[in-house]
């Protein structure tokens, strides 16, 4: 038995069905293995989309997401996807290949310190040296990378646990022919002594140990009345649910029907973005800051006070605050909440739902958000009717709204097009919006959609790309195509870098390092077999929405390569 069956037979008891990888010698058992379990492999054109894609896997399941990369280079560039999920709070399971256990530190081909290179960006790693603990070090993973705060964990697996025995002999050179001279038989002991220890004790039981607890302290039942009565005597109460109430994907139904039941007015931020749907009358997507200023009962559920809440300076200082949150230090970050409590936000907010009775209805609170909320869509419609050079970015929006399928899922990878995609643009169902999260990495569109479309076959999935983080993951198309995925990316195409761009200008007086070409990227897309047009009218456009829908219904992905141009919808939101 080797390491890649030993593996393989681990994830298929614990419930994954699909195994993120870009191929390499070092890993090659692990996918073989896997796909002899029924485990699908997605193979991909980057190892950041491989882990990119089991984020977004473990985002929409709870469970944690898988990818193997191969050794040195491999797991390199995983390191900036790895970030990502460590800041997102996203469950997943990176294996690692690495060199020979006896060949370590010798100049073995991509022979690094990976250990070094990654715990700092991971709940948990280890490096496995014995076939026997092979099973237990990844039901260990992958335990710990779901439970608490959830995370990403790394294991390190050597090249000579995966193969079986008589190859890595060959690896290790040692001669089939009996030794002639005393050095042979020196090195052929020396060989024999090594592998008996590798592959000494190797049990033919792989099933998990029973399973403990979610790693979070138990809730304070009385944490619901405080919370209860606080908002009892509040008069202009405002929550905010973001991505850390959502780690318990599955409570989604749950948590927005508790939000119905409270009535409490709310704004929705991160992978929560979606969650009442299109339309809901407690729902507020605009001037939150000001809400959050004249606000006298604040909610922040998953929600750190970090730059987002310019590090909770939007918050009003005499208002009575509520945090829940699985980690204990993004309870009181740059905050002093009234009530801080450590356990699952979705859970707690359902549990708060369940005994909402007698409240309020803060009918003149809705009302003052409500018009408030109206005069901005004013606004916005009026930006959407200036005229620009190409398409208008907000029109476009506008339109692409109007025409959204209720079964889509969106992801965000960008700047200035993908941030004024998540003012305009309404998510249609609970976890149909994919973000980066706090890092902002750009690079997440392939590989979320990819994890997005194993998740939901039947959806729709669109990438809002920036021309410029297009060219991080549009190479994917290929992998989309292969795998009959119902993709497409819409790129908003002005030739610049324009989050940067826009205040950079003004206060450096240059355009350095900020200038793209208004490139044809459909025909990246074309060259994978996938389709696609490039259009620099409304109209055009439109019709292009209609094109890439029946181009998904006949299983071929999409690229709409719409020139836009410029607006002042964004000024002064760049980020530092």
């Amino acid at each position: 038995m080797n390491g890649g069956q030993i593996i393989a037979r681990v994830l298929r008891q614990t419930g994954i069905t699909h195994l993120f990888t870009l191929c390499g010698g070092h890993i090659s058992p692990i996918y073989v293995e896997a796909e002899k379990q029924g485990i699908r492999i997605i193979d991909v054109r980057d190892e950041a989309s491989a882990v990119f894609g089991a984020d977004a896997s473990a985002r929409l399941s709870g469970i944690p997401g898988i990818a193997a990369v191969t050794a040195g280079p491999g797991v390199t560039n995983a390191i900036t996807a790895l970030k990502n999920a460590q800041m997102a709070q996203s469950p997943l399971l990176l294996l690692g290949g690495a060199t020979a256990t006896l060949l370590r530190g010798r100049g073995a081909l991509q022979d690094i310190d990976q250990m070094a290179l990654v715990r700092p960006h991971v709940k948990y790693a280890a490096r496995v040296t014995r076939l026997r603990d092979m099973a237990p070090a990844v039901h260990r993973a992958l335990s710990l990378a779901a439970s608490g705060v959830p995370g990403p964990v790394f294991l390190e697996m050597p090249i000579d646990l995966l193969y079986d025995e008589t190859e890595v002999r060959k690896l290790y050179g040692q001669k089939t022919t009996p030794a002639k001279n005393l050095r042979d038989k020196a090195l052929n002991w020396y060989i024999n002594r090594h592998l008996q220890r590798l592959f000494a004790g190797v049990s033919e039981n792989h099933d998990a140990p029973a399973p403990s607890s979610n790693g979070l302290p138990q809730t304070p039942k009385d944490t619901i009345q405080q919370a209860l009565k606080a908002l009892q005597n509040a008069q202009k109460p405002v929550a905010i649910i973001s991505s850390g109430a959502l780690l318990s994907p599955q409570l989604a139904p749950e948590i927005a029907q508790a939000m119905q039941n409270l009535g409490i007015p709310v704004y929705l931020s991160g992978m929560a973005r979606g969650l009442l749907g299109k339309n809901h009358p407690v729902q507020f997507r605009h001037n939150r800051k000001q809400a959050l200023r004249e606000a006298d009962c604040i909610l922040l559920l998953g929600v750190p006070c970090d730059f987002r809440l310019d590090y909770g300076m939007q918050l009003n200082r005499h208002a009575f605050k509520i945090a829940i949150n699985r980690s204990r230090s993004e309870l009181r970050k740059n905050i002093q909440p009234d009530l801080a409590v450590q356990t699952d936000p979705g859970a707690w907010l359902r549990d708060l739902g369940h005994n909402a009775t007698g409240l309020p209805n803060w009918a003149d609170w809705k009302k003052i958000l409500a018009e408030r909320e109206m005069a901005r869509e004013k606004s916005i419609d009026e930006t959407a009717a200036l005229p620009v050079q190409g398409i208008n970015p907000v029109a476009l929006f506008r339109a692409w709204d109007n025409a959204l399928p209720d079964n889509s899922v969106l992801i965000a990878d960008g700047g200035d097009f993908a941030a004024t995609a998540a003012y305009t643009l309404r998510p249609r169902k609970p976890l149909g919006w994919l973000d980066p999260g706090a890092f902002g990495t750009l690079g997440v569109g392939g590989g979320f959609a990819l994890g997005a479309a194993l998740h939901y076959p039947n959806d729709y999935v669109w990438i809002i790309f920036g021309d410029g983080s297009a060219a991080y993951s549009i190479m994917e198309f290929d992998t989309f195509r292969k795998m009959g995925f119902k993709v497409c990316a819409v790129i908003g195409n002005n030739g610049a870098w324009e989050q940067i761009a826009r205040d950079q200008i003004p206060m450096l007086g240059t355009d350095t390092a900020t200038v793209l070409p208004k490139s044809d990227y459909q025909k990246i897309a074309e060259a994978f077999g996938a389709a696609g047009e490039r259009t620099e009218t409304l109209e055009g456009f439109q019709q292009a929405i209609a094109n890439a829908i029946a181009s998904m219904d006949a299983g071929v992905p999409y690229v709409i390569n719409a020139v836009i141009g410029s607006t002042a919808f964004r000024q002064g939101s760049i980020s530092m």
